[in-house]
């Protein structure tokens, strides 16, 4: 059986500068519990990894969901994400030079972290070829041409920590999870040298089908029962 913890004890291993992964598509998917916990703790000089800053406003009418809470208390030194555009507050910090915000193609991002969590040298991809993606050479090495097409070596993408959220994991951190809530959240466990899994349900191991894990418990550190109370 995986450790279980409460939200702020995975939170309390988590040191201020720690380079964080964070699941989610504008908060689907986020593990909101652990956002929470992390804002509350006031860890600073953080490295984000994510697809996206966040919203102002959550869909219940919830004040800063998913990462703009980091954001929101400027706990947030650097975030690595494909786009800010619904988070003025990125944009805020980022032209008053108290966020740096590094921009990369959303689908690069993704292929950055699976080559991190795979144990390869970089991903090559076409996209960002010719334009100023090309200039960011923390993520790119060069160009490389191939067959008489011209691409862009991004490097591997990993982190200390991958805050993720299923649906369903099992005692052993086995992870299903709900429709499109997979996202980013698949790949970043395979990326980061500790896994926390955030569970909407926290069930027993056998009740999800073996053909329906989707990250498998091996992957997984830690578990925070996101549908219980936090003590």
């Amino acid at each position: 059986m995986k450790k279980q913890l409460s939200a702020k004890q995975a939170v309390d291993m988590i040191p201020d500068g720690a380079v964080i992964m964070c699941g989610g598509f504008l908060g689907c998917g986020t593990a909101h519990r652990l956002m929470d916990a992390l804002a509350a703790s006031q860890k600073k000089d953080l490295t984000i990894i994510c697809n996206d800053a966040g919203l102002l406003e959550g869909p219940n009418g919830e004040a800063y969901y998913g990462v703009a809470k980091l954001i929101h208390n400027h706990q947030v030194s650097r975030l690595v994400t494909t786009h800010i555009g619904l988070n003025p507050e990125a944009t805020e910090q980022m032209n008053a030079g108290t966020m740096r915000i590094d921009l990369l193609p959303q689908g690069s991002l993704a292929e950055m972290i699976r080559a991190g969590g795979a144990g390869l040298g970089g991903t090559l991809t076409k996209t960002g070829v010719g334009t100023l993606v090309e200039d960011a050479k923390d993520y790119v090495v060069g160009r490389q041409n191939i067959d008489g097409v011209d691409y862009l070596l991004m490097r591997p993408l990993s982190a200390d920590f991958a805050l993720i959220c299923g649906q369903q994991v099992d005692e052993e951190g086995n992870v299903w999870y709900a429709g499109t809530a997979r996202n980013f959240n698949q790949v970043m466990a395979t990326a980061a040298d500790i896994v926390i899994a955030e569970a909407e349900q926290l069930v027993s191991v056998g009740e999800i089908r073996p053909e329906d894990v989707q990250t498998y418990g091996i992957l997984v550190d830690y578990i925070v029962n996101g549908g219980q109370d936090d003590e």
